[in-house]
């Protein structure tokens, strides 16, 4: 039998706090271009905060960022949603290093994408380009699947004849091996 592991709760508390007030983590190594800044900032404004940042509370009592740097920079003169952890400085490094690169990390179902993508009505330009970039980068995707499965079945010529019955396929079949082609039987 399996011993069922119960992991720890880090959470403390889902704190409101102004962004300005979130001490931005030195050890930061994550950075963001235009682009990213552009596109989060038109998300933002469409949707609105949708996810919490997350903290840690040092000595003080400040809260040190461990996660939504971006977020908290781009905001930093609203009042914010904070996740704050019960975690050393050690803990909420490991979290600094590997929280992104574990997202980055998941997969793909790019018919899914496609169907939430055709579903869901966007009208802001920035955020519809940045979409029509995953749809190409979709259907390259999907050009690439299509075109290692063309590979894995090589290029034939084949002929399916009919035949009145059974009887007269193993005729037409026996037939064509003696001719020293390569045959096989299908029933449809």
């Amino acid at each position: 039998m399996q011993k069922k592991v119960v992991f720890r709760d880090r959470i403390k508390e889902l704190r409101r706090v102004p962004a300005n007030t979130l001490i931005a983590n030195p050890k930061n190594w994550r950075t963001h271009s235009d682009q990213q800044k552009k596109i989060l900032g038109q998300l933002l404004e469409e949707v609105g905060y949708a996810e919490a940042l997350i903290a840690r509370e040092n000595q003080e009592g400040k809260l040190v960022l461990i996660d939504g740097h971006l977020r908290a920079d781009m905001t930093s003169d609203q009042t914010v949603p904070v996740l704050i952890l019960d975690v050393t400085e050690e803990e909420a490094d490991k979290l600094l290093i590997l929280l992104d690169p574990i997202s980055s990390m998941a997969g793909r179902d790019d018919r899914m994408l496609q169907q939430i993508i055709d579903e869901t009505d966007i009208e802001n330009e920035t955020l519809n380009e940045f979409i029509n970039s995953i749809i190409v980068e979709n259907n390259q995707c999907l050009e690439s699947i299509h075109e290692k499965q063309h590979k894995l079945i090589p290029e034939s010529y084949q002929v399916v004849v009919e035949c009145d019955d059974e009887n007269d396929q193993k005729i037409f079949y026996e037939e064509m091996i003696k001719r020293g082609r390569k045959c096989r039987l299908l029933n449809m």
